[in-house]
């Protein structure tokens, strides 16, 4: 393997606890001959102060230093994503240097342009998020390890907020039954919150589009939910949710009506790779609620999949708390930079050949997830989506990759 240098800033998104690479997977890169300059207060929110990465062996050093690096390691890639920013973007890539490679979170399915700014640069950059679901990239899946502290994180929210207790206990007093709670949207980030919502005592009801999404919540202790809706064309490639005509979710809508109302909490985590997340609780079903109770939108970043959802904000409508955390694993943001500190360095490491970095269009890994390289957006679904000329051979084969939850 190439020995490189890398370079790993702190994170500027307001909010954003989280580092990219942690001491531990500092000391193994280092211990791998590598040279890593990490600036300096990166792992504070994350509890990883600048002592510990020099005890690994990195170097702290200033933010100029960690963007001149062969290989830039982020939580959230420079500039892109929803928290996109011309002026951190514009100061980030002052410090860049042209040729290098950039590896974060990008979500550029959902928000392409700050992508063509990268290219303009001559930065090869990957985003983790178009990961490909294959058995090689499982130690890779930052969306899995990030989703499953979402889906923790949103069941600990609604219990401090909700009216009753989860679990159901006997008393001198008499006995309180177990709260009710309601996950929509079975991925990692459902299939957690169900396994931690039942572990606090709740009765759990869950249901996703998938039909094959039954087997997983029932697995982790939860009751699949059945509604008569044609659900034939709901999964698509790598099974996740594929996004249906508004008259399906309006269908469904009427039908999870029920269910809504007789929830103490409501956690929603549904998504689509690339779109907004679908409105499954409209302000009719809020009204319909206990008062008391609490929605947590776990798919607040996409747009949200109750109507009233307020980003990185709680409402209350008749009693009934409606909270829209963008950001869910920079609430246990050791735990998580652990997670994910160890998803890109596997990445890293995959990355790195004989010969440097390896952009192999070979390679489902490195094809699906490299947007930009030699002043060019090569990954296919995003020159269609900014409106470019065919791609160049690297990108043709594309895998359409989703968004996990």
């Amino acid at each position: 393997m190439t020995q490189m240098h890398i370079g790993v800033p702190r994170e500027v998104v307001p909010g954003e606890t989280r580092v990219a690479l942690t001491p531990n997977e500092v000391r193994s890169l280092t211990e791998e001959g590598h040279q890593i300059v990490v600036e300096h207060g990166a792992g504070d929110r994350a509890g990883h102060p600048d002592s510990e990465y020099l005890a690994a062996g990195a170097l702290p050093g200033a933010r100029a230093e960690a963007f001149s690096a062969d290989i830039v390691l982020q939580v959230h890639l420079t500039g892109a994503g929803s928290h996109a920013s011309d002026s951190d973007l514009a100061q980030d890539l002052k410090l860049t240097r042209r040729s290098a490679v950039l590896v974060g979170l990008a979500n550029p399915l959902s928000h392409p342009d700050p992508v063509r700014r990268l290219a303009e640069h001559g930065v090869a950059a990957f985003s983790l998020d178009l990961l490909p679901r294959i058995t090689r990239a499982q130690a890779m899946d930052v969306l899995s390890s990030q989703s499953a502290v979402a889906g923790y994180r949103a069941v600990l929210i609604a219990a401090e907020r909700v009216d009753k207790m989860l679990p159901m206990m006997t008393t001198a007093a008499g006995s309180i039954a177990p709260a009710r709670v309601l996950v929509l949207g079975a991925g990692v980030a459902g299939l957690q919150s169900i396994a931690t919502a039942r572990r606090l005592g709740a009765v759990v009801h869950a249901y996703d589009i998938r039909a094959a999404a039954r087997e997983q919540v029932e697995s982790v202790g939860g009751i699949f939910v059945n509604l008569p809706l044609d659900t034939s064309s709901a999964e698509g490639s790598g099974g996740y949710a594929q996004a249906q005509q508004e008259e399906f979710y309006a269908r469904q809508r009427e039908v999870l009506g029920n269910e809504v109302a007789a929830a103490d909490i409501v956690i929603a985590t549904a998504q689509v790779p690339g779109k907004p997340a679908p409105v499954l609780i409209t302000e009719d079903m809020v009204r319909a609620m206990r008062p008391g109770s609490v929605i947590v939108d776990a798919a607040a970043a996409q747009g949200g999949n109750c109507a009233l959802s307020v980003p990185d904000e709680t409402i209350e409508l008749l009693g009934v708390s409606i909270t829209a955390p963008t950001n869910l694993p920079a609430g246990a943001a050791a735990h998580a930079s652990r997670l994910y500190a160890r998803n890109i360095a596997n990445f890293t490491r995959h990355l790195l050949g004989d010969g440097g970095p390896q952009l192999t269009a070979d390679d489902p890994i490195i094809r699906d997830t490299l947007l930009t390289r030699d002043g060019q957006v090569v990954h296919a679904r995003l020159r269609t989506l900014l409106g470019l000329d065919t791609p160049d051979a690297l990108a043709v084969g594309h895998a359409v990759t989703a968004e996990r939850n």
